[in-house]
């Protein structure tokens, strides 16, 4: 298939040339994007006035029928052609003749090929936006499963204070709620219509940016024609979006495998979800967790490569910018790939709820509430904050816990302690007297879980 650009040269590309310089092996998946900008166009030269109504509406017909007939399997994609708008223009100028030819008036590969990208990514926004959406569904109703299902909170991975799993589940729909946010921000920004730009300066023909916008559904146009072509900002920031995605995963991922580990022993992986060893039969391991964990440094490549792609670019369009469709894509690709796995690992996971109990039970979690309730009798709470400290000593001396001390050794240490001590701190009643909003309580986990199945639904 000719080269658009042939009429200057003498020679034939050379294979190695061609080969180096052809997109289409990754650009061919946008092929309904640039058909459908081509669609738009065309309507638009012929509303203009700028080709004649009956070629436009040829053109748009012949470009719907070849669009069906990629979809259908009738017409394969040439991978032999430079890129996807060489081949779908090719197609149509063999299909429409002169009219077919008519097409690329008042446009630019370059216009071309930042709209069609836009349109990708857009879609491909909603798509991961939908895959979050179902992951936080799972996570939602895991959390209403264990609202009450008491466990250790951990600062620097030592236990620190008495949560709930439920509690600690909803920690990561904040997390991908917020992706959510980001994700719907890039869409935002992302929406702008670059077609019109043409190559740099735009074009002496009196086109109408304005509908081809609103034919594609943007919400308006690029204001300056350099950088309507040469702007990847929207690669950047969508593949920023999907690092934190892949940090919030891999975060999560580093705590499934810790806890299905025997060290924990918190959750046990469906045999559907796990793997096992070659060569030691009693293993039973959690791949996909760590393959998420794995993939997400792929994500940050792709990103780093975007930004060392586009930071020493002059305006405006260079050769260079054709990479950021592999990086982009494969960004946006393996995001899907890891919650089309990680969702359903974490919906048939089994919680074992006394090993979490029985955690929480050591490891002096509720210390905090022991000095907590010497303050609620009057002691500054650094002298209570001692007293305490005083009391897990000793408690680590006699093997001991402070459940099990007697009120006694409590008393020496402190005269305010009385046998009320034992209530407050209860595991169920350290969780429960979290009532602030965010806190580890029932009510409060019950209140996250309705905001956040709002904000999904919204």
């Amino acid at each position: 298939m000719a080269q658009l650009w042939k009429g200057r040269f003498k020679k034939e590309l050379a294979k190695e040339t061609n080969d180096f310089n052809s997109s289409i092996g990754f650009d061919s998946r946008m092929f309904e994007e640039d058909i459908n900008g081509s669609v738009a166009h065309a309507q638009m030269l012929g509303d203009a006035g700028i080709i004649a109504k009956s070629e436009s509406e040829k053109i748009t017909a012949e470009l719907k029928k070849i669009l069906e007939d990629i979809k259908s399997g009738v017409l394969e994609i040439d991978l032999n052609a430079e890129d996807i708008h060489t081949f779908i223009e090719g197609e149509l100028t063999e299909r429409l003749g002169q009219t077919g030819k008519r097409l690329h008036t008042a446009r630019s590969r370059n216009d071309q090929v930042a709209l069609d990208i836009r349109l990708y990514l857009r879609k491909e926004i909603d798509a991961v936006s939908d895959m979050i959406k179902g992951l936080v569904s799972v996570l939602c109703d895991k959390a209403q499963e264990n609202a009450e299902t008491i466990m250790p909170g951990y600062t620097h991975l030592q236990r620190a204070q008495p949560i709930t799993f439920g509690h600690h589940l909803m920690a990561y729909v904040s997390m991908l709620c917020r992706d959510i946010d980001r994700l719907a921000d890039v869409k935002r920004r992302m929406n702008i219509c670059p077609l019109g730009s043409g190559a740099l300066a735009g074009t002496t023909y009196p086109i109408d940016r304005d509908e081809t916008a609103e034919l594609l559904g943007f919400d308006g146009v690029s204001l300056n024609s350099l950088d309507g072509v040469s702007d990847r900002d929207f690669c950047i920031e969508l593949a920023s979006a999907l690092s934190i995605i892949m940090v919030h995963l891999s975060r999560f991922s580093e705590e499934i495998i810790m806890w299905c580990s025997w060290e924990f022993k918190f959750i046990e992986l469906d045999d559907a979800f796990s793997t096992g060893s070659s060569i030691m039969p009693q293993k039973k391991n959690p791949d996909i967790a760590e393959l998420v964990r794995g993939k997400s440094g792929r994500v940050f490549g792709d990103l780093t490569t975007l930004l060392t792609v586009m930071k020493g670019i002059a305006l405006a369009y260079n050769k260079d910018m054709q990479e950021d469709k592999e990086a982009i894509f494969d960004a946006v690709d393996t995001v899907k790939m890891c919650l089309t796995a990680f969702t359903p690992m974490i919906d048939t996971m089994t919680v074992l709820k006394d090993n979490m109990r029985n955690a929480a039970a050591k490891g002096f979690i509720n210390a905090t509430d022991c000095a907590d309730y010497l303050v609620a009798k009057g002691l500054p709470f650094r002298d209570a904050y001692k007293a305490t400290g005083e009391l897990v000593a000793l408690c680590i001396d006699k093997g001991l816990t402070l459940e099990t001390l007697g009120i006694d050794e409590y008393k020496k240490i402190c005269e305010l302690f009385d046998e009320g001590v034992y209530d407050a701190i209860s595991l169920e009643k350290c969780v429960a007297g979290r009532k602030a909003i965010g806190g580890p309580c029932v009510q409060s986990v019950k209140a996250q879980i309705k905001a956040a199945r709002k904000f999904i639904e919204k």
